[in-house]
């Protein structure tokens, strides 16, 4: 799953030995923490909507591949989506080693994931790679704003599958390079990534209230910590997070 400059982008973490530590469960491992069935429910869901994430993510650069304008471009989507399926198959090996059936895990989400797609279907090569930068981004934002109240063993695995690609220096250099070719690109891309933005944070809300796991995990009960008020506090660091990112684009937020 495609994610900014992670130094760039992500805050400052704290120094080591000023850090909070971990309470909850985030200070537990997997065999601890799966010993409440509302948590391993929560935890499967999750896998699973990354797990079909990450897959129409190949799909969808294989597809962008097909726009790229040279040799050298396709291969680098390529590669990208090479990246995508094997993290796909990071957290569908996951799944089965908890004891859930990866296709039934991934299924809850499978028309909300598409339904995103299908509203957001880029025109030209362009659109696509400012999707891939910002829409996913706002998604990986998401997940890793949920990973830090997951057990230390889940964690990790998420936080992995959402390492950079390679799209988004990909993306800024030919986006950048095109805008200086034809100012008047800034303009059509910038309203396209808004149009992005409301759509990806719609899905995620939309992902969450349709499960009851998950959204107990943001609200309260199995996720220690998360309440209603940081819960609005999130979306407003991927908000911020979001305008960091048009703005690396040379786009307007």
């Amino acid at each position: 799953m495609t994610t900014p400059d992670n130094a760039a982008e992500k805050p400052a973490e704290a120094p080591a030995d000023t850090a909070p530590a971990a309470t909850g469960v985030a200070a537990q491992d997997w065999d601890t923490a799966s010993a409440d069935p509302q948590y391993r429910a929560a935890v499967v869901d999750l896998l699973g909507a990354l797990a079909y994430g990450e897959l129409a993510a190949f799909e969808r650069l294989a597809e962008d591949a097909k726009l790229a304008p040279t040799l050298s471009d396709k291969a680098e989507l390529a590669k990208m989506a090479s990246a995508e399926f094997h993290h796909f198959e990071q957290l569908r090996d996951r799944l089965a080693a908890v004891g859930a059936e990866p296709t039934q895990a991934m299924e809850p989400f499978v028309a909300a994931l598409d339904g995103f797609h299908k509203q957001t279907a880029p025109s030209d090569w362009l659109e696509g790679l400012v999707k891939a930068y910002v829409g996913d981004s706002i998604a990986s934002d998401f997940y890793r704003e949920v990973a830090a109240r997951l057990d230390s063993d889940t964690r990790g695995l998420v936080l992995g599958v959402l390492d950079d690609t390679g799209h988004a220096g990909f993306a800024i250099e030919k986006v950048r390079a095109a805008i200086d070719a034809d100012p008047r690109v800034g303009g059509r891309l910038a309203l396209w990534a808004r149009r992005l933005m409301g759509e990806a944070l719609s899905q995620s809300q939309r992902v969450v209230a349709d499960r009851d796991a998950l959204s107990t995990m943001l609200v309260g009960g199995v996720a220690d910590g998360f309440d209603l008020a940081e819960v609005g506090r999130m979306f407003s660091r991927i908000t911020e997070a979001h305008t960091k990112r048009m703005a690396a684009l040379g786009l307007a937020a």
